[in-house]
């Protein structure tokens, strides 16, 4: 818990705004220079630092339909580090962290690595599940060592768990709370808990069984709004995207009036806390 602090400024409800990066170069949506992406990512970058968020996070979230893993082409790893770079240099003291989708933790932890960032998020990192772009197997002994091998251990790893957009049928009999203690054990610098997708809910049975089986940080990974907030504020991260978007889609553009009204009703939670 001490590192999570160390990084996020506190241990209860850090508030990690999403950076959804345009179609990267090679993806079918592709349409952008790299300096028009690197220079809107900013301005959200911008608008979150402004706002008091706690931390950043940089995603390729455009870049549908998603690869797996290693077949993620080094053009997304250098046009991530790219941006990564700059985003950095706008937020010099904001935490900075990536996922590279999907399921490309090695590259994540490179960009991380070359651009300065605190923090990278990890899909797989525990127990086998079919996502919508395949089977994805546990990568935790690889990843961690990897993260040895480039001099990187000062990048936490925060790793989603049943995550969403997967089917968990093949381990059924695996609880939620025995994720969490598996990626605990494995090392994970803290869990991510989502809805079943992207802006959906995370259920807060859930969200308390994780709680109390593991003594690592436990963030919500989807679905936060001003109305749930109350619901998540023991959490000790809140990553959010959908929410602070136009109309609550993650597709549009960051809305400066949904992000400033999410951070005064945060902070008004938060002073009843004390």
């Amino acid at each position: 818990m001490q590192r999570f602090q160390k990084v996020f400024g506190r241990l209860q409800a850090a508030a990690i705004g999403m950076v959804h990066v345009g179609a990267l170069p090679g993806t079918p949506r592709s349409s952008a220079t790299v300096g028009q992406l690197i220079d809107k990512a900013c301005q959200e970058a911008e608008i979150y630092k402004r706002a008091g968020l706690d931390a950043v996070m940089v995603e390729n979230m455009h870049d549908v339909p998603y690869l797996l893993g290693g077949d993620v082409g080094p053009e997304v790893t250098a046009t991530m580090t790219a941006v990564c770079r700059e985003v950095r240099r706008v937020c010099p003291r904001v935490p900075c962290g990536v996922q590279v989708l999907s399921a490309a933790n090695k590259q994540a932890l490179a960009v991380a690595l070359a651009a300065g960032l605190d923090f990278v998020r990890v899909e797989g990192f525990v127990f086998s599940h079919v996502a919508d772009e395949g089977l994805l197997n546990s990568c935790a002994g690889d990843l961690l060592r990897y993260r040895t091998t480039i001099g990187a251990d000062s990048i936490m790893v925060l790793t989603d768990i049943k995550k969403k957009h997967s089917s968990h049928a093949i381990t059924a009999d695996v609880s939620i709370a025995d994720t969490a203690r598996a990626a605990e054990f494995f090392l994970s610098d803290g869990v991510i808990v989502t809805g079943t997708e992207t802006g959906r809910p995370v259920d807060s049975k859930e969200l308390k069984e994780v709680h109390q089986a593991v003594d690592i940080p436990v963030l919500v990974g989807s679905g936060v709004s001003t109305e749930n907030l109350p619901t998540y504020l023991r959490a000790n991260g809140l990553i959010v995207g959908s929410y602070f978007k136009k109309n609550g889609r993650w597709q549009n553009e960051v809305d400066r009036d949904r992000v400033d009204r999410f951070m005064d009703r945060l902070s008004t939670l938060r002073q009843k806390l004390r």
